[in-house]
């Protein structure tokens, strides 16, 4: 342990540095008010641990049935709501669904309540109200009054750690509960079995099993507080059980040290005099609770909480000076906001040791990668592992080849479609892995076994019992009478079916480049000439009778309407642009999703579609029209990207807490917004070209990973010089509208000359 704890300690010391303190321009409370929230809790780049407090418990179903009011709770964090319940040490950043909330710790003073209470009587439990006034939230760093009994809270982290300093500002007793029965998206049957030892009087250790979004989760856990505890016990609430064994002949609910149940809650006692700051420490673990307690050690032993905090905001400013720009102040906060939001997942899921518990619930070992966990891939594809591309491209291998262990881990032999903590939950459309494993490989950010994962690849796309594959290989589309959002899947099936060919073509596997690129053109088989849209077909083969392009509800698509939809081409957009009748009925169509009104009707059923992400009739606040606006590029008045481009940025990102359109969901909304701010966007992933825009910032310089700089400067930059005059590369000038990955990884000098006068309509 001591030798893991210096190289630990080594590594810190001659660790990377960085030029600019830029996490004094990131604010974690910027998120989305009405929708799920990103949290504003303490997390250090890509950790293991995202320690943020929680401001209701929310059931996810109220007398059998669905309670919508818990989907504000994906990230546990409500800015509106009044109190708080406590603290735990797992979250999503901004998904549409949730799990997770592990091991709740909250600091009481007076006599002892081990139930929350309610938002409308927070003195009926443990919980207590608080201010935005006294909230402080930064990189690795949160802190917040409880003010019903004048506590201050202050959170950090570590990797694997989450690091807690209460302050007590009055004397007497005082307790700290450990809730093992909160989580969110919680429901009674959903805590499957808790385990909890007592150490010494000062540390514990346990484990909790969860079936939720994912199926079969454990998470171990070690906490351990800096005063030794007076006393202690647990409180049960769970129904009796039938039969409980010889325990009975032990005082369980005070000072044992050997607890295990369904619906557990500890307190833990302590004497404390005014101003007295006691800290607790709590590691997690895939693998064990020894495993939790010797991450514990490794990452924290010797280390007081202003030390721990110092280095996490050392480390989240050497990411963020990755990326230096010259921007006006509120453009500098969205964007390094938005860098803050793209490295907090994927998380790292392995112990110091490499351990990590696999998708088959077996231990495993990264000998030669860190494997990380949360792959929210229908929403990341798109944006978030193309940025890694360019910015983080040794993690993006890493993901890739914990991508690769998943699919030989699974008992369906299938790549993730969403993964988090050793578990699929299957959550959406496609399997876009492949997207980010081609993107990467055709990038050149390929130290993977390329064949290995070409054969991944094509044996998750020929699961025939998967989401109406079977259709889709067979007929060459989907039935909706056989399998619902059958428009939707056609779509990314056969987008993923391309970077599937680009990368047999890439190593000369003619016979899968031949299958997959026939299957990549099945999208035209789900257009309908007669209406001008993608529109869901029947066994018979017929186009479905009643249809709405409009709506999202119903209509053969998943969070989303066939008015987006149809644009899901980006591997042929020639292709679409025939479809739709040629290059300036194209433009039309374009226009008149931007300018036209979408009512509520059309929406309202839809949760992670809200007014607030909708420009006309384009939705932004969700991820399947995210390429829509580069798309003016393939037409003859390319100046249209760059006005929408820009408009979008304005209006749907801003430095506030309901400052995002839509659901940040892992990174994605944020990346859209630090390639669009940068001026280039990866419309089709797996093509190694990006589209060229409108860039937002005056100046950047990227310092990438290989040692080059990237730098892009925007002359006579303003907010109504929105348009692109010239575009240089290195001093010549780009002729076309698309600039490739591998020229910018090269590094040089990316030069935009802007003007406010429109150019004049072809």
């Amino acid at each position: 342990m001591k030798v893991i704890f210096s190289i630990a300690l080594l590594c810190i010391l001659t660790g990377p540095t960085y030029t600019q303190d830029l996490a004094q321009y990131v604010n974690p409370l910027i998120g989305t008010q009405k929708m799920g929230h990103t949290f504003p809790g303490a997390v250090v780049p890509f950790g293991s641990v995202q320690l943020s407090p929680d401001t209701d418990t929310i059931p996810y179903e109220t007398n059998g049935k669905y309670n919508k009011d818990v989907y504000k709770y994906c990230a546990g964090y409500q800015y509106e709501d009044k109190t708080i319940v406590g603290f735990s040490h797992t979250h999503f950043s901004g998904t549409g669904h949730s799990d997770l909330g592990d091991i709740l710790i909250m600091p009481t003073m007076g006599q002892l309540q081990l139930t929350p209470g309610t938002a409308d009587k927070p003195e009926s439990g443990y919980r207590s109200t608080y201010s935005h006034n006294t909230e402080v939230a930064s990189p690795g760093y949160y802190k917040v009054l409880l003010e019903d009994d004048n506590i201050q809270a202050e959170m950090t982290a570590t990797t694997r750690t989450g690091i807690h300093k209460y302050t007590f500002n009055k004397a007497g007793q005082a307790h700290i509960i450990l809730d093992m029965v909160h989580g969110i998206y919680n429901y009674p049957n959903k805590n499957i079995w808790t385990i909890i030892r007592v150490l010494d009087d000062g540390t514990e250790f346990g484990s909790r099993q969860t079936n939720g979004w994912a199926r079969t989760r454990t998470v171990n856990f070690a906490p351990q507080t800096s005063k030794a505890y007076s006393r202690y016990g647990a409180k049960h609430f769970e129904e009796k059980e039938v039969y409980g064994g010889f325990w009975r002949k032990f005082d369980q609910v005070h000072n044992f040290p050997d607890q295990a149940g369904k619906q557990l809650r500890m307190w833990f006692d302590f004497d404390v005099t005014a101003g007295e700051a006691i800290e607790v420490k709590v590691a997690l673990s895939p693998v064990s609770t020894t495993a939790a307690l010797s991450n514990l050690y490794t990452e924290t032993r010797g280390k007081d909480f202003n030390t721990l905090r110092k280095e996490a905001r050392r480390l989240w400013n050497v990411e963020l000076n990755k990326i230096l720009i010259d921007a006006r102040e509120p453009d500098k906060i969205n964007f390094y906001t938005a860098m803050y939001h793209s490295f907090i997942a994927p998380q790292v899921y392995m112990d110091q040791d490499r351990g990590y518990k696999g998708l088959d619930q077996e231990v495993h070992y990264a000998s030669d990668f860190t494997n990380y966990t949360i792959f929210s891939l229908w929403d990341t594809y798109r944006a978030l592992h193309p940025w890694f591309n360019l910015v983080q491209p040794a993690r993006n291998r890493d993901m890739i080849q914990s991508m690769l262990a998943h699919q030989q881990q699974s008992a369906e032999h299938m790549l993730p479609v969403w993964s988090h903590y050793a578990n699929e939950n299957w959550c959406m459309i496609g399997y876009h892995s492949v997207s980010v494993i081609a993107d990467a490989y055709l990038k050149g950010n390929n130290n993977f076994s390329a064949i290995q994962a070409l054969e991944a690849c094509a044996q998750t796309a020929r699961t025939q019992y998967y989401d109406g594959l079977y259709y889709y290989i067979t007929e060459g589309y989907i039935p909706e009478d056989k399998s619902g959002a059958s428009v939707s899947k056609v779509l990314e099936y056969a987008y993923d079916d391309w970077c599937i060919a680009q990368l047999a073509k890439a190593l000369k596997r003619a016979d899968l480049y031949r299958e997959f690129s026939e299957r990549s053109t099945y999208y035209s088989n789900v257009f309908d000439q007669t209406s001008g849209f993608m529109r869901p077909r029947l066994s018979d083969g017929s186009f479905r009778r009643e249809f709405d392009p409009l709506d999202t509800e119903g209509q053969g698509f998943i969070e989303g309407n066939s008015w987006n939809y149809t644009l899901s081409v980006p591997q042929d957009v020639p292709g679409l642009m025939a479809l739709l009748g040629g290059n300036k009925k194209f433009e039309t169509y374009l226009d008149s999703l931007f300018m036209m009104h979408l009512p509520d009707k059309y929406f309202e059923h839809t949760e992670d579609i809200t007014r607030e992400g909708i420009i006309g009739n384009y939705v932004h606040g969700n991820e399947p029209s995210h390429h829509v606006a580069y798309l003016y590029n393939w037409t003859n008045n390319p100046w249209k990207t760059q006005e929408r481009v820009r408009m979008i940025l304005d209006h749907q990102y801003k430095p506030a807490p309901d400052g995002l359109g839509g659901n940040d969901d892992c990174g994605q909304m944020s990346a859209w917004y630090l390639f669009s701010a940068l001026g280039f966007y990866p419309v089709c992933p797996g093509d190694v070209n990006y589209q060229l825009g409108s860039p937002l910032v005056n100046s950047a310089t990227i310092n990438l990973e290989n040692g080059k700089t990237l730098e892009i400067i925007a002359h006579d930059q303003s907010p109504t010089n929105v348009y692109v005059k010239k575009v240089r590369w290195n001093g010549r000038e780009i002729t076309g509208t698309a600039i490739s990955h591998l020229q910018l990884m090269e590094g040089g000098k990316l030069e935009f000359d802007m003007t406010g006068k429109k150019p004049r309509k072809k």
